[in-house]
């Protein structure tokens, strides 16, 4: 039998306990996370082999590898580890480490994850949304349209006014080739020396099918409640979207500025989202509290794209709130705040928890792809 030598990289171990993996040292691999886990597949599960490489310092097996994201933080194996050793939190760390080195400038996902960084973050979207308030001279003139509070006129949205349109457009393409330059990457590591075997359309079908459902989700035991309140995230976020394009349909195709009636039904629909949205991250957050003794509350990483999420959704509704009472005092501020946040998630997102989403999805179509599942 030919030998192999490991290679430990020490200083791969000690940026895992850095990055939230502090118990990875107390597993003693009894296998408990991988029986108890209802996620993994029965060939090679997880997270068991995940542990050993993460023991051993084996960057390159544990970065290209799809069973990082296929779990999906369920934290079974965490509740039932006799060691406390949290495996679903130790991938987590990994996960945020994979992030990191997949992201591009990687520069920037340092810095999300880490707090120092946060108020240097957050400068940057408030500074642009103040040049772009600074060049409607709406700075130290509160405007009102016969009398009513509108906020196109505080904050110009057109292109051709060099409104937030055209930031917010920039700040999504520049997520967009982030996250494609990352996956791009992250598949081609996958995919070394593996013979695909899987119809790749069929594959991603299968995926969406899932990711809609949240199947996985709901094999879940210990924090089976986590389905229902990701699924409200989840449907809200599509709900916003589609808010967005109809805004854009009415502004651009039907020449219908806003603001729009209550009863318009892209009012509907972007209401009840963001009704969604604060009720679903809401219990997100409170399912991290109730479960934490279990598996876990999570660390700076995952707590501030909570924030930043309850953020939006709060400044939202309240923004339409003061708009309707006519309070432009509390108004014009809020709905400032309100853009500074979503500004943040756009800006950040292929280096926060948002990134989930795509790597996640990217390794379950390659695990279909190969057959792995």
């Amino acid at each position: 039998m030919a030998e192999q030598v490991i290679s430990p990289d020490l200083t791969f171990v000690k940026e895992i306990i850095a990055n939230g993996g502090e118990s990875l040292k107390k597993c003693y691999q009894c296998a408990t996370c991988s029986v108890v886990c209802n996620v993994t597949p029965e060939s090679k599960p997880f997270p068991r082999k995940e542990m050993i490489l993460a023991q051993w310092g084996q960057k390159d097996q544990l970065f290209s590898n799809p069973d990082i994201w296929l779990c999906h933080q369920c934290s079974d194996c965490t509740a039932y580890c006799p060691r406390g050793a949290q495996p679903g939190e130790v991938l987590g760390a990994i996960r945020k480490m994979t992030i990191k080195k997949y992201s591009a400038p990687s520069f920037l996902a340092n810095m999300t994850g880490d707090s120092k960084y946060l108020i240097l973050l957050f400068m940057i979207p408030v500074l642009i949304l103040l040049g772009v308030v600074a060049h409607n001279g709406t700075l130290s003139e509160v405007p009102r349209v016969d009398g009513n509070i509108v906020y196109s006129k505080f904050i110009p949205i057109h292109f051709s006014e060099y409104g937030i349109d055209l930031v917010f457009t920039a700040a999504a393409i520049f997520a967009f080739l982030s996250f494609v330059s990352g996956v791009r990457k992250y598949w081609a590591e996958m995919g070394k020396g593996i013979v695909m075997k899987g119809d790749l359309s069929g594959s991603i079908k299968k995926t969406i099918t899932e990711i809609l459902t949240h199947s996985r989700f709901k094999k879940c035991t210990v924090t089976a409640s986590r389905s229902t309140s990701h699924l409200l995230v989840f449907y809200a976020f599509i709900g916003l979207a589609i808010t967005t394009s109809w805004a854009v349909f009415y502004l651009y195709i039907m020449s219908r500025p806003s603001p729009y009636p209550l009863y318009d039904p892209l009012k509907i629909v972007g209401n009840v989202s963001a009704l969604a949205l604060i009720t679903g991250i809401t219990l997100v957050a409170l399912n991290r509290l109730k479960n934490k003794e279990k598996a876990g509350s999570g660390g700076y990483f995952d707590w501030l794209f909570i924030a930043v999420i309850y953020a939006i959704a709060a400044t939202g509704i309240l923004s339409e709130l003061f708009r309707l009472a006519d309070i432009s005092v509390l108004a014009y501020p809020t709905y400032f705040i309100h853009l500074v946040f979503v500004l943040f998630l756009f800006l950040y997102a292929p280096f926060s928890k948002m990134a989930h989403m795509v790597y996640r999805a990217t390794a379950m179509v390659f695990a279909k792809q190969v057959a792995r599942e």
